[in-house]
C-alpha cells in the first residue's frame, strides 16, 4: 500500500515507452509506445512509485494523496519532451536577416550587411550575463509550456573564453530559475570568430588551450560539441578539440555532415560521441560506423525547413538499425521554439510515423544527453517530468500540427503548467 503525493488517473491512453533505459529504440521498437488505456501514475518526492490501470493503481492507494487525485479521460500522457540540441543562449535576434533572405539577398550578403552569425556574435559579446539569462528564460519558458521538460543548451556565440564562460553561467543561473532541467554544451568551435580569420588552426589552440580548461575548471558544461563542417572546422581540427574535451571528462557531441560529406559522423564514431547531429549529408559507412558505435543520430527537420534545403533521410537509418532522436536547433536562425512542431515536420518531411517520432522526442532523446537511466520514460523510479496532451491517441500529435496540445505539465512530480477550462 502506498500513499503519493500527487496521483494521476482515468488518463485515455498513458503511453509509458518503458523497457528501454539501457539501449535505445531501434527499428520496430521505435513505434511501441507501450500505452496503458485507462491508466494511472503515481507519484512521490518527486519520482514515479507506480504505473498502471486506474483501477490497479487506486487499489494500492493506503491513504489518499497530499493533494486530489487528477483525472484525464480522453487525453494522452507522456514523458515529457527532451529537446537535446538547441542554442538557448545569445544576445539579440535575427529578424531582418529573415526578411533580407525572402528579398533574395544571399548568406554572403546579409554576411557582409552585418547579419548572420556575426550579428550574434555582437550582440552576445556585448550583453551582459543577466541579459543572456532573461532572454533565455523566456525561450525556455515557452518550450515549457509546449511540453519540453529537459532542454539540451549550447554555448557557441561568444566565441572567446570570456564570453563562452558568460553564456554557460548565464544557463547555470537559468537552471536555478526554470522548472526545465538544462543540460549544459561547450560550443566554442562553433565558428571562426573575425578576429581569426584565415588563421583556425590557430583559434583551436584558444579552444584547447584555455577554452576547455576554464570551461572544466568552473564545471561549466558536461558536454563538448564541434561544428565539424567545411570551411570552419576539418575532421582534424575537430578531432583535437574532442580529444582535449575528452581529457577532460567531457562528454562528446558532434554537428556532422550537414552541408558537404566531410567525415563528421565517422569522426563521431571514433570519438565515441553520444550523438552525432544533423547528417543531411553522411555517408552510408559513417552512418553504419555510427550504428556499431551506439551513437545516437540526432535529426533537425526545422532547420531544414528553416533554411529550404532537403530533410535527412530518417527513413534509411531507421530501416539500418541506427537510433534516431529528434530536437528542435533552436537557434537565431531556427526559431523554432516547438517539439510538435518538430514532430510534424519529422512526419511529412522524413516520413516518420507519429509513433516512432515520439520516441525520437522521449526515450531516445533522454539517451542523446545520457540520461535514459532517470528520464525519457513512465516507469518506476524515474523523475516524475509527464505531459498530459489534450489528443486522444499518438497519431493526432502530427496530424493536427501547428498547434500546442499540452493540457498539463508536470516536472520533477509537480504541476508548473496547465490549461484553464474543463
Amino acid at each position: 500500500m502506498m500513499k503519493p503525493d500527487l496521483l494521476l488517473t482515468n488518463i485515455g491512453q498513458l503511453a509509458t515507452l518503458e523497457g528501454h533505459s539501457e539501449k535505445p529504440k531501434i527499428k520496430d521498437e521505435l513505434k511501441e509506445l507501450s500505452i496503458i488505456t485507462d491508466g494511472a501514475i503515481a507519484i512521490k518526492d518527486g519520482k514515479i512509485i507506480a504505473v498502471g490501470t486506474t483501477k490497479e493503481i487506486t487499489s494500492e492507494i493506503s491513504e489518499e494523496p497530499a493533494l486530489p487525485a487528477i483525472e484525464f479521460p480522453n487525453m494522452l500522457a507522456l514523458p515529457g519532451f527532451i529537446d537535446s540540441h538547441t542554442h538557448l543562449v545569445f544576445g539579440g535576434s535575427r529578424e531582418k536577416d529573415f526578411a533580407m533572405k525572402l528579398d533574395g539577398k544571399s548568406y554572403m550578403e546579409i554576411l557582409e550587411a552585418g547579419g548572420g552569425i556575426l550579428n550574434t556574435l555582437r550582440a552576445t559579446r556585448e550583453a551582459t550575463k543577466e541579459e543572456l539569462c532573461s532572454n533565455a528564460f523566456s525561450y525556455a519558458e515557452s518550450m515549457l509550456a509546449q511540453g519540453t521538460t529537459t532542454i539540451e543548451a549550447k554555448s557557441g556565440y561568444g566565441l572567446n573564453v570570456n564570453d563562452e564562460v558568460k553564456m554557460l553561467q548565464a544557463l547555470q543561473e537559468l537552471h536555478e530559475k526554470i522548472p526545465n532541467s538544462i543540460v549544459s554544451t561547450f560550443l566554442g568551435a562553433h565558428a571562426i570568430p573575425p578576429e581569426y580569420k584565415g588563421r583556425t588552426d590557430e583559434y583551436v589552440d584558444l579552444v584547447v588551450n584555455q577554452m576547455i580548461p576554464a570551461i572544466t575548471d568552473k564545471s561549466l558544461a558536461e558536454f563538448c560539441d564541434v561544428f565539424c563542417e567545411e570551411g570552419v572546422f576539418d575532421v582534424e581540427q575537430s578531432r583535437r578539440i574532442l580529444e582535449a574535451a575528452k581529457t577532460h571528462d567531457m562528454k562528446i557531441k558532434v554537428h556532422a555532415d550537414e552541408i558537404v560529406q566531410l567525415g563528421g559522423a565517422e569522426l563521431a564514431a571514433e570519438i565515441g560521441a553520444v550523438s552525432a547531429d544533423h547528417l543531411l549529408q553522411a555517408s552510408d559507412d559513417g552512418l553504419e560506423a555510427m550504428r556499431k558505435a551506439g551513437t545516437i543520430a540526432t535529426l533537425l527537420p526545422a532547420t531544414a525547413f528553416s533554411l529550404d534545403t532537403e530533410y535527412a533521410n530518417a527513413r534509411k537509418m531507421i530501416e539500418m538499425g541506427l537510433p534516431v532522436a529528434l530536437a528542435t536547433d533552436f537557434n537565431p536562425n531556427c526559431a523554432n521554439e516547438s517539439m510538435f512542431f518538430t514532430i510534424a515536420l519529422a512526419c511529412y518531411k522524413m516520413k516518420m510515423h507519429p509513433r516512432e517520432a515520439i520516441s525520437a522526442s522521449t526515450i531516445n532523446a533522454a539517451h542523446a544527453i545520457d540520461r535514459a537511466q532517470d528520464l525519457g520514460s513512465i516507469e518506476l523510479g524515474k523523475r516524475a517530468d509527464i505531459i498530459i496532451l489534450e489528443c486522444p491517441n499518438p497519431e493526432f500529435i502530427a496530424y493536427r500540427f501547428a498547434v500546442n496540445q499540452v493540457h498539463t505539465v508536470i516536472v520533477n512530480g509537480e504541476v508548473v503548467h496547465t490549461r484553464l477550462g474543463p
